[in-house]
Parts: C-alpha cells; structure tokens; sequence
C-alpha cells in the first residue's frame, strides 16, 4: 500500500469516526449537484442572447475557480472586467493569472459568438485594464473547439501514463497559436523529471507561507451544497478527494493534504502524464497575460476534443525564485513563463461549478 491510499484510508477513517454526526449534518445531494452543474454546461440554443454567451465565456479556466471576472453588455460589444474583489493576492500579487482568466474567457466568448454566426474581434482595453468583444454578423463557424467548451474541465488527477501521439501533439501546438504568445511542448522524460522537481519545489516553498495556506483555505469547498451554494472554488470531489462536513473539511486538509503527501501527489500526476506545456509571453504586462489565457484555452479545449486531459501545475511560475530555472528548461532564457499545464490520456472527473450569469453582469 502506497502513502497515497494510506491517506485515503485515513480519510475514510476519519470520516467514519464522526458517526451519526456527519450523517446529521446536510451536505447536500452528490446527484443535485451533478444536475445543476450539467444544466450550467448546457448547450447553447440557435440565435442565443448575449447572456448564454456569457454563461459559455465562464465556463473559462481561472486560478481557484475564483471567476474573477465581470461583464457588461453594450449592442454588439460585450467587455470583460477585472473583479479586483476576487484577486488571490498572496499566489497571484501581480494579478497575472487574474488576466490570463480574462483571457480564457475572452476566448470562449470568440469561439461561441463565431459558431452562432456573430465572429468578431477581441482587444485589450488598457484604460479599465479589460477585454472587449465585438462581434459582426457572419456565417456560423461551428467547431471542436466549441463543442469541447461545456467539457473542458481541469482534471487534477493521475493519467495512464501513455504517450500522446505525434498528430495531436501537432493539433495542439496549432491550436495554441497566439500573436505575443509562446508555447513550448515538453515530452522527453529528463525534462519532464525536472520540471516534476521544480514543482515539488515550488509547492513546499507555498505550503511553508501561512498566508499561502490561509488564501488557499478560503477557497475550498467541502460538501455539494456549499460549492452550490457559493458557486466557485475548488470543489474536494472536483480533484478526487471525497465531500465532507464543512466543519470536517480544514481539519481533513490539515491532516491529510500535507506538503510531503502533495509532493508524492505532484510526484506522481507528472509521471502519469503525456506531457507538459509551458506558455510565455513577450512581455510581462497585463495586455500579453490576456494573450497567454487565450493561448491556454484554446490548448485545453482542443485537449478536449481529442479525449486527453489537462491540468495547471504553475508553482514554478508562481514562486518567483523558479522562473529562471524553468524558463532555461524550455530554452527561453531571460523570460517569465507564465502558465504550466501538464496533459495526457485520463478520467473524468466531477465538474466544478459556475456563479448564476446574473451575478457576473454589470
């Protein structure tokens, strides 16, 4: 038995102890969730309001599920607004991956406009520091990109180990073409094994910050009728681990989801997994951060649509002092990498849920 199933089993242990405690206590329906976060990925219908739109852009990527996004709605423009009062300060101080979520869902907004026959433009606002889309009127570009946008999720979990083959290698590289974005694949194993121990590193450097801790705390969710009920965050059964009590949930994280058993976690997801992507941007600014988002979106969902998974393992973008050591891993000297995501061929796991459009819109 590995220290993964011994925390597992230790987990269930703990869980049981509880007794007629956690029965008692309402965590909500497993199956109510599954149902409200299906109705949330819904497809669109023909000739969609510029709400469904919007419940597609946020659909996006964001670090957290924090959905640090808002969105106003003026004739054939729609502009996405930083919420400052969703930043993560402590892991994200710079906002760069408030941005790139800006960005990711910038680009679904493209995608699902151009298939319901409104193509147009995104452009960075650097007045208010936003994003704006404004569409035209054109013929509908259905795509598997678009298809992939109510599947995408990030799958934090171990894969099977087998390669990718070459021709999606390929697809995703196209897919991920940004102007003032680069994209660099990582599939040789002795590059992998280091970027592995650049992530172990930048994981214990985060768990030793009680401030770290204490902003990641803020964001979990533990039962299907809290993550209802807020409608963001990380979900416990969103990354395999199982729903508690909310009152049981930081005491399980304390006891179980130690930096040595994250480590092995880390550890053992990136041996498992087909391949790493690392995205750069020419410049360190908000405006190329979107760009960035909008390459790693367009990455995952075309992942999606070739049946792989993903998922972000930035703490060697996050942690200041592992940039240089990355970006000279990737041939990119001198440069900050901005986003990390490893991918390959695994399971599919319960998905995380949205915030109502109506509390996303100015």
């Amino acid at each position: 038995m590995n220290r993964r199933q011994v925390i597992a089993g230790g987990a269930t242990a703990a869980v049981l102890a509880t007794g007629a405690a956690a029965v008692a206590w309402d965590m909500g329906s497993s199956r109510d969730y599954a149902a409200t976060v299906a109705a949330m990925r819904s497809g669109l219908v023909a000739n969609p309001p510029a709400t469904e739109l919007i419940r597609f852009a946020t659909l996006a990527a964001s670090g957290h599920n924090a959905q640090p996004w808002r969105f106003r709605v003026a004739g054939d423009r729609i502009d996405i607004l930083p919420d400052t009062s969703r930043r993560t300060p402590v892991v994200d101080p710079d906002d760069h991956h408030l941005f790139a979520s800006l960005g990711c869902a910038a680009e679904n907004l493209a995608i699902a406009s151009a298939a319901c026959g409104r193509p147009g433009e995104v452009a960075f606002i650097p007045s208010e520091a936003a994003v704006s889309f404004t569409s035209t009127t054109g013929a509908a570009s259905p795509s598997a990109l678009f298809d992939a946008i109510p599947r995408r999720q990030s799958t934090r979990a171990d894969y099977d180990g087998r390669p990718v083959a070459r021709s999606d290698l390929r697809a995703l590289a196209a897919a991920a073409v940004m102007p003032g974005v680069d994209m660099v694949l990582v599939t040789d194993r002795p590059r992998l094994d280091r970027i592995a121990a650049l992530v172990t590193q930048g994981n214990s450097a985060q768990r030793a910050d009680p401030a770290f801790v204490r902003e990641l705390k803020e964001w979990l969710r533990f039962s299907p009728r809290s993550a209802l009920s807020i409608g963001d965050g990380l979900f416990s059964v969103t990354t395999g681990n199982p729903a508690l009590p909310p009152y049981l949930g930081p005491l399980f994280f304390d006891l179980f989801a130690g930096v040595d058993a994250e480590n092995e976690r880390y550890l053992g997801q990136l041996q498992s997994s087909g391949g790493v992507a690392v995205f750069v941007g020419a410049r360190a600014d908000p405006e190329h951060w979107v760009q960035v988002g909008r390459a790693c979106q367009r990455f995952a969902l075309q992942a999606t649509g070739l049946g792989l998974k993903h998922a972000h393992i930035n703490q060697p973008v996050e942690v200041p002092g592992l940039r240089a050591a990355l970006a000279a891993l990737i041939g990119a000297p001198g440069r900050r990498p901005d986003i990390v995501m490893r991918f390959g061929h695994g399971p599919t796991l319960p998905y995380s849920a949205r915030r109502p459009v109506r509390s996303v819109m100015v």
